[in-house]
């Protein structure tokens, strides 16, 4: 099948495929994992202005190994079911790889949020929510939407609170939904979590010496050198907290709009101030302009980490051989295609899966619904307790010593954990752990040369322990 005609779910199947062997698992299991177990397609009437627009929509359950399902809902003028399949199988083994037990699903409207008012898109959130209430496909202990590109936290408010007002009764109703304000039952740190889950997952890798020995790197993340394609919410706060705690230089950026270069680096705080300002990153002081018609080249540019952060198959059969970047993060879903992947793997880039890369939104997802289960922020229970623990540990010691701790001093030592602090913590501890579980696979098979091929055998293994546990296979 050529890369032309080759969908994007196809490409997902093909990655399968391609680890499957190694798992060992019988072929009727591997089936079973493989296809979307459920796929909803609805149209649904929606007043716009002085006309009523039919509106096409989806919700894709992939696995019910385990339960609830979870995945995000996206608003986009491209959705259609190929891709929310793809999207959705992500999911299932996005989550089996990070250890979060949900099976994986996905969602998605045939909008351009940017052409609808706030009312308008309300409308339409609202009446999508409606047909899955009605079809039994969201609930707490069902099916779990979350954001996704061009949807956010306001509409999730708007989704949790149209369920609240057919399920009343359901004291659980907080959890039909994640990626929701925080005022309104939502997480601290949800919003930072999968760039902030992404700076993770690179630091781990930038941090392995035989790894980037191979790679001609030293080890770490200090002055290693991004380009950043797609500016939203995942490449932005990739940006931001590489720079900021990894001390990672920015060269360059690609948008809608065009893309910059700047090799002396470039403030991502900065630019996102000129950009709110002007509406655009092109003029920005100091960095070479690269129009929009030649956007996608920013890609090709040399640099030691390359962050596609946009859509799918940016990176295909067609560039791959063009690409410089010693190490590809794939901040988006499905950035770099099947074909596209083989050539860079022969070329000896690598590539960190965007199954494990942007699973940082999933896992803090997984927080707000505890959160909302438990019906208690993280943190109330400890905080106090432990802020009382390490004040009395700098009393012992300024007793021992004969030395005051200084105020400064005293106040981030005795500090007990906010909630902000637990989320991190539990990301960066789930971002670190499955690093190392997929890469304990690559290291275990010869035959495998790449990460996301460990990734999926990782990923097939664990699903497959579930509906082992079920009786249905020996």
């Amino acid at each position: 099948m050529s890369e032309k005609i080759m969908s994007f779910f196809a490409s997902v199947e093909q990655n399968f495929n391609q680890a499957a062997p190694f798992t060992g698992q019988p072929s009727g299991l591997l089936e079973q994992i493989r296809v979307c177990n459920s796929v909803f397609r609805m149209n649904f009437p929606v007043k716009i202005g002085d006309e009523v627009r039919v509106i096409e929509a989806y919700r894709v359950q992939h696995s019910h190994h385990r339960l609830p399902t979870k995945g995000g809902i996206r608003y986009s003028n491209h959705v259609n079911q190929d891709e929310v399949m793809a999207l959705a199988a992500l999911m299932t083994y996005k989550c089996a790889i990070v250890n979060v037990p949900f099976g994986g699903a996905k969602g998605g409207v045939k909008i351009n949020p940017w052409e609808f008012t706030p009312d308008q898109l309300e409308r339409i959130t609202r009446r999508y929510t409606f047909e899955l209430i009605k079809h039994n496909m969201i609930g707490p202990s069902i099916d779990v939407p979350a954001p996704d590109y061009g949807t956010g936290a306001r509409e999730m408010a708007w989704i949790y609170d149209t369920y609240r007002a057919f399920k009343g009764n359901d004291i659980d109703a907080a959890g039909c939904v994640t990626g929701k304000p925080v005022h309104q039952n939502g997480v601290n740190g949800r919003e930072e979590a999968t760039g902030r889950g992404v700076y993770y997952g690179i630091r781990e890798c930038l941090n392995q010496a035989d790894d980037m020995k191979k790679l001609g790197l030293t080890p770490g993340t200090e002055g290693k050198t991004m380009i950043i394609q797609g500016l939203g919410n995942v490449g932005s706060f990739t940006g931001t907290i590489s720079q900021d705690e990894g001390g990672i230089k920015i060269i360059g950026v690609g948008e809608v709009e065009g893309a910059i270069y700047k090799p002396s680096g470039i403030d991502i705080h900065d630019l996102l101030r000129f950009r709110k300002e002007t509406g655009s990153i092109l003029n920005y002081p100091g960095a070479t302009n690269i129009p929009r018609e030649q956007r996608d080249s920013i890609l090709e540019y040399e640099c030691d980490i390359l962050v596609p952060a946009a859509l799918e198959s940016v990176i295909t059969r067609e560039n791959a051989d063009r690409i410089k970047a010693k190490v590809i993060a794939e901040a988006a879903n499905g950035p770099v295609s099947a074909p596209g992947g083989e050539i860079l793997v022969k070329k000896g880039v690598f590539i960190i899966p965007d199954m494990f890369l942007n699973a940082g939104g999933v896992t803090v997802s997984y927080f707000e619904w505890l959160k909302n289960l438990s019906h208690m922020h993280f943190g109330r229970m400890e905080k106090r307790f432990n802020q009382n623990q390490f004040q009395n540990l700098v009393e012992l010691i300024e007793n021992i010593t004969g030395k005051p701790v200084n105020e400064k001093e005293r106040a981030l030592i005795v500090r007990g954990a906010d909630e902000i602090d637990l989320v991190r913590s539990g990301l960066e501890e789930t971002m670190v752990t499955a690093y190392h579980e997929i890469r304990d696979v690559m290291m275990a098979h010869p035959d495998i040369h790449d990460m996301r091929t460990a990734a999926f055998v990782a990923a097939i293994n664990k699903i497959s322990n579930d509906y082992m546990s079920l009786g249905i296979w020996p």
